[in-house]
């Protein structure tokens, strides 16, 4: 199988920290758009293109913060939000609200 590698930014939402998927494959992300989903309808969305054989895989950015209190770097979903040296909830979140299309994997022919 060959791979199509690319850096293509998905989604960007401001949210509050969630656990989307039970087998894992966004609760890293402070995404309201779930990962799973967006591979689950990507076989529709290329329909009868080029791309209808391939298959989509989402790199999932994991949630982390700046607390704004003492300035700890932290896991958001980890942690519940909560900065884990001081207890503070104010922070700055510097990564997780989005998720890259790392790749589409394009079979041999």
């Amino acid at each position: 199988m060959n791979t199509a590698t690319a850096g293509i930014p998905v989604a960007g939402f401001d949210t509050a920290p969630r656990q989307h998927a039970a087998d894992g494959s966004a609760k890293e992300a402070l995404s309201l758009v779930i990962p799973k989903y967006v591979e689950d309808i990507y076989p529709v969305v290329v329909g009868d293109t080029w791309l209808k054989d391939t298959k989509l895989v989402i790199n999932v950015i994991p949630g982390m913060a700046e607390c704004d209190e003492c300035n700890e770097l932290f896991h958001v979903i980890e942690h519940e939000g909560y900065c884990p040296n001081c207890g503070s909830f104010e922070k700055t979140i510097l990564s997780g609200k989005d998720f890259l299309a790392r790749e589409i994997h394009i079979p041999e022919d």
